[in-house]
């Protein structure tokens, strides 16, 4: 173990690589996630082990410990009525993959402490970012170009995939990491702010814009919208330019939507579904046989949710108790998703109300100790620009109102309790480690 972590200049490069190839992976795939978050996990322990056992343990630490209890304990009892009623081929499904799952409270406490001890340098990790979504972006612009992107991926719908291939999750990936690519000049490079930052944020967010535009990923547009909405009303250097944004997200997407029927189409139908979505909500016609698909699948949860009110059905157990309960009701043999497609209704199904109120108290906590000290308070926050995009992606992924993959995929929990760690960590660089003998 070492003792004096602020003069091991190597350990701190191999941790910033580490953390600075995170965008890359989620390029990769799910492999060199579960690869990556692995390296973390084990080099922090290895490394670290003694002083992040010594770490502070606070409050929200104590909920992160009761919520991943408490999965074990729902999947421990939902295998046990498997196994009893002799449901599963493989004995203790669920309890496998819940401690599988564990190892996102390891990297919780690792990144934490990684940070709060300022071993990593964010800076990398930001210009990984900026690297990163522009080299998405620009591929799906070659693949709309040229029928194919770089790696020869042929796009097999509307929507333009660049380097994830079938997996349709490139506006996703653009949401989620090129925000971060606004705050490099202004917090790293800040010299250069007044040359060159009204030039450069333009320039970019028409690049990001049309990336996404064309990847076809509805929801993520709008929730991009509505991230960059909230950072420039909240965030006070960055209010000057909401007119600014404003007017390029709408000449951007006129132009596109007017000149381009593919692009024209799938925001169309888009449309044409919340729509009928909010007419089937307003008029209570919840048995329509013309739902929306993802309408069917949102609403799916109340049946499966009913089966196991209080501790659920255990992760990734949704596609089971749905298909049970939806062919008990329609009486003909009923085939589900494996989701609901809202995190909220995930883990209120598979970890039933005490898990929702276990994750929402969570949240709040976050928001409360995050959000609300930087932009309410006079807290040391106020400041802390480095702090301020993860705050609004935080925010747009939990965000309620909106369609979501898994909550319990490797692709989805590794970027939020990414997040989640580097912004408590943010909050509490300040604090030591205890002094325990």
């Amino acid at each position: 173990m070492f003792s004096s972590i602020n003069r091991l200049p190597l350990i701190q490069n191999y941790f910033t690589l580490l953390i600075a190839l995170i965008p890359v992976s989620f390029i990769a795939g799910n492999l060199v996630i579960n690869l990556n978050v692995f390296l973390i996990i084990v080099s922090s322990l290895l490394i670290f082990g003694r002083e992040i056992v010594k770490i502070k343990i606070i409050f929200l630490d104590k909920l992160f410990f009761l919520f991943f209890l408490f999965i074990i304990f729902s999947a421990l009892h939902n295998d046990i009525y498997f196994i009893t009623n002799d449901l599963f081929p493989e004995d203790f499904k669920t309890l496998k993959k819940s401690f599988l799952f564990l190892r996102y409270l390891f990297l919780y406490f690792s990144l934490r402490f990684l940070i709060e001890k300022k071993i990593i340098n964010l800076k990398f990790f930001f210009i990984s970012c900026l690297f990163s979504t522009l080299f998405v972006s620009l591929d799906i612009f070659y693949q709309f170009i040229f029928g194919k992107d770089i790696f020869g991926f042929v796009p097999t719908t509307r929507k333009f995939s660049g380097p994830f291939n079938d997996e349709l999750i490139a506006g996703g990936y653009l949401l989620r990491f090129s925000i971060f690519s606004f705050f490099l000049i202004p917090i790293f490079y800040r010299k250069y702010y007044n040359k060159i930052f009204l030039y450069f944020l333009p320039m970019l967010l028409i690049i990001f814009l049309i990336g996404m535009i064309l990847a076809g990923n509805r929801m993520p547009f709008i929730m991009y919208m509505f991230t960059l909405s909230l950072l420039t009303v909240f965030h006070q250097n960055l209010r000057k330019y909401f007119f600014i944004l404003a007017t390029v997200v709408l000449i951007v997407f006129s132009l596109i939507y007017k000149f381009n029927s593919i692009v024209k189409d799938n925001f169309d139908n888009f449309y044409s579904q919340v729509s009928k979505i909010i007419v089937i909500t307003y008029n209570k016609d919840f048995q329509n046989n013309n739902q929306p698909t993802y309408f069917k699948e949102f609403y799916s949860f109340y049946d499966t949710w009913l089966s196991n009110k209080y501790i659920g059905g255990g992760i990734k157990n949704f596609w089971y108790y749905c298909h049970v309960e939806q062919t008990k009701k329609t009486g003909k043999l009923k085939v589900c998703n494996t989701h609901p497609h809202n995190y909220y209704l995930e883990i209120l199904t598979e970890l039933g109300l005490i898990g929702l109120i276990l994750a929402l108290t969570i949240i709040i906590i976050i928001l409360y100790q995050t959000f609300y000290k930087k932009y309410f308070t006079s807290s040391s926050l106020k400041n802390n620009n480095l702090i301020t995009p993860f705050i609004f992606l935080f925010i747009s992924e939990i965000f309620p109102i909106k369609g979501t993959g898994s909550f319990f995929t490797t692709n989805n929990a590794t970027y939020l309790f990414f997040i989640i760690a580097i912004l408590i960590g943010l909050t509490r660089k300040n604090n030591f480690i205890e002094n325990k003998k």
